[in-house]
């Protein structure tokens, strides 16, 4: 039973006491991608069957499990230094069972278990469905890992406990994977070949979102843009008998639950976005207006040292798709600074594409080598942290100006906000997003989380929209 559930049954007396004596103690942790966030949901419904009931408070655990990430060397450090204070607690706890799932586990199992002994249990993101054994084996004494890939799809049958959510916004898995080989990139090694999920599926999974409140859904895999069902490669049809379907079709499919559905997803891939995914989002008006299209560089050499498989060019010509198929479409992206070899010109280039494009928002990183990849093996890490530094504050520098000349071209004007519930700094503002997925604050009034309202934007920060609530 998660939080959100717990709280909707606080009246029901006999329910909260069958529920804390039988059940034990799970804490979750989640870093990186809305991928790991989604797939501890997963997990939390796989031991939520085997007697684990979620806890905020991870002194009270009983298992404390962090579901990691390694595209970068700081994310590994700070899961690093969780696990050393987690460890603390076994003082006064003996029989506390830590471990490690994700993609970190997959790479850093024989450190993290046998090295440093910071975990009892490591567990790849394709195993989660063994968990309760590898549990019975570390409370035997033994030390559990499992970090084996699947081919197939593997969690498409688990409904997810919804976890730290709002109660409004849900993501839905929809594959699993990635093919796409960047030099710089770990996740095809810790999560896989590309494997879709049934489309029937993940339409139930929308159903039975939207009947139980929720009012928006983000449709999440590493390249949504290869999603494809019953569909080869090659483009052969696998099973004659049953329909195919692609990344643009399975959109429509879930747009069609119901008109007050909202859905988004993330993330998409230049080389694969069709025009045909971008005349679907502008067909139905609950497909939001607004794609994630990470470009990385500005440079076609860094581009191509990357292996992202599109030149800036290319890139180019698929913001202009977007611009002129859906216009006012709000477009994000990701920026690496200081990747191997990049010269002063080639990040300037990436200056030119920023000021060329003007993302309404952008996640910035300087370049960290991470073992194993393409990059570590063929490249030299040889651009000093300092100057990688420099280039990422002037990317910021330049995309906080971005940010706040899009969001002032929004003041006065109304738009439909989807309400997500309080805002974080004061009790007396409510707080949602619109279609471009940008965030609004207003004023309290008679409004309850999941209510669409019209608000008339009055100020902003780079940010953050501010408005008043107005008739519709």
């Amino acid at each position: 039973m998660n939080q959100v559930l717990k709280e909707e049954v606080q009246g029901t007396a006999t329910i909260l006491d069958r529920t804390e004596k039988s059940y034990k103690k799970l804490y979750l942790e989640s870093y990186g991608c809305q991928m790991n966030f989604s797939d501890s949901e997963i997990v939390a419904s796989i031991l939520d069957k085997h007697g684990y009931q979620t806890t905020r408070n991870f002194e009270e655990s009983n298992l404390i499990l962090l579901n990691t990430c390694s595209i970068r060397e700081k994310a590994e450090s700070t899961v690093r230094n969780r696990l050393k204070s987690f460890n603390a607690l076994k003082k006064n706890n003996p029989s506390l069972i830590i471990g490690i799932l994700g993609c970190m586990a997959e790479r850093m199992k024989e450190s993290l278990l046998e090295e440093e002994k910071l975990v009892d249990l490591v567990v790849g993101p394709d195993a989660y469905r063994d968990l309760p054994r590898l549990l019975v084996e570390v409370e035997d004494g033994h030390k559990s890992v499992n970090v084996l890939l699947s081919r197939e799809e593997t969690y498409a049958d688990i409904s997810p406990v919804r976890l730290d959510n709002n109660g409004v916004s849900a993501f839905i898995s929809i594959m699993r994977g990635c093919d796409n080989m960047c030099s710089f990139c770990v996740v095809p090694f810790t999560r896989g070949r590309e494997r879709s999920r049934n489309p029937l599926s993940i339409v139930a999974e929308a159903k039975e979102l939207y009947k139980n409140g929720y009012r928006e859904v983000t449709l999440l895999g590493q390249n949504v843009d290869s999603y494809r069902w019953n569909v080869n490669k090659k483009g052969e049809i696998i099973n004659n008998e049953n329909p195919t379907t692609d990344f643009a079709e399975l959109l429509e499919m879930v747009a069609h639950v119901d008109p007050n559905l909202r859905i988004r997803f993330s993330t998409s891939h230049p080389k694969d976005m069709t025009d045909k995914v971008l005349h679907t989002m502008q067909k139905y008006k609950n497909i939001c207006n607004y794609i994630h299209l990470p470009v990385q560089s500005g440079s076609s050499a860094v581009l191509k040292k990357m292996n992202r498989g599109y030149t800036r060019e290319w890139y180019l010509g698929r913001i202009d798709a977007i611009k002129r198929i859906i216009p006012g479409c709000a477009i994000s992206t990701d920026i690496i600074t200081g990747f191997c070899g990049e010269t002063d010109h080639e990040h300037k280039e990436t200056i030119s594409l920023m000021n060329k494009v003007k993302f309404d928002f952008a996640y910035m990183f300087f370049y960290s080598e991470r073992p194993k990849t393409l990059a570590q093996r063929k490249f030299e890490d040889d651009i000093p942290l300092e100057t990688k530094k420099a280039r990422l504050q002037e990317v910021i520098d330049i995309q906080r100006e971005h940010s706040l000349e899009s969001n002032k071209r929004q003041i006065g004007n109304v738009v439909e906000v989807l309400v997500e519930g309080p805002s974080k700094k004061s009790n007396d503002f409510y707080c949602g997003r619109n279609s471009e997925n940008t965030m609004i604050v207003f004023p309290k009034e008679n409004v309850k989380k999941g209510d669409y309202i019209f608000v008339r934007i009055k100020d902003c920060t780079a940010a953050t929209l501010k408005g008043e609530i107005v008739l519709s």
